[in-house]
């Protein structure tokens, strides 16, 4: 029955152009990498033995997370490689799908990459984030004050800040991201 509704989640949503122009943050950062971010030839090679799948990708985003700005622009780069068709979802108008999809069980964490096939059958998931960049932020999360600590909230500002920056200008980052998207199926 899932399959059915993948299909059913993937028709209403809504496609790379209505999204963004629906986009009321973080726009201009995410259309800045999707333009300058350019995948290799051999990661062009490998998306190209897929095109005969046909898959297709649900995003469940949101346009204020930060994690969505760095990575919704670059598996869009993937998916044009790869002939997928990409629809974007609304996390927070459509709780029932995004909860059959919770990271560690609890979070509401986006985004999050449901990859189908034809029939609707899911072939992988990714999201929200990959391994070195949870890394990442986890390290600097570690370093962080106790959250009772009245800085807490400053420097927990600063460093999503700095983690913003950073997903703006280095490419090596979208790199990171791009091949690990790519192993949810491949």
């Amino acid at each position: 029955m899932l399959h059915l509704e993948l299909n059913s989640w993937f028709q209403k949503g809504l496609t790379k152009d209505e999204y963004i122009s629906l986009m009321t943050r973080n726009k201009e950062e995410m259309t800045s990498i999707y333009n300058r971010f350019e995948l290799t030839e051999s990661d062009k090679q490998k998306l190209k033995a897929v095109q005969s799948k046909k898959l297709r990708a649900i995003v469940l985003t949101e346009d204020w997370c930060g994690d969505a700005m760095l990575n919704n622009p670059v598996l869009l780069r993937v998916a044009e490689a790869a002939g997928m068709e990409v629809r974007f979802v609304l996390r927070d108008q459509n709780l029932e799908l995004m909860d059959q999809y919770l990271t560690n069980g609890t979070s509401r964490a986006i985004p999050i990459f449901i990859f189908i096939d034809q029939e609707g059958n899911e072939v992988g998931v990714w999201g929200p984030r990959a391994p070195e960049m949870q890394a990442l932020v986890e390290k600097g999360r570690a370093e962080l004050p106790d959250k009772e600590a009245p800085e807490f909230q400053e420097k927990q500002m600063a460093l999503y800040k700095r983690l913003g920056q950073s997903y703006q200008i280095d490419s090596s980052i979208w790199q990171t991201v791009a091949n690990s998207i790519m192993t949810a199926f491949l």
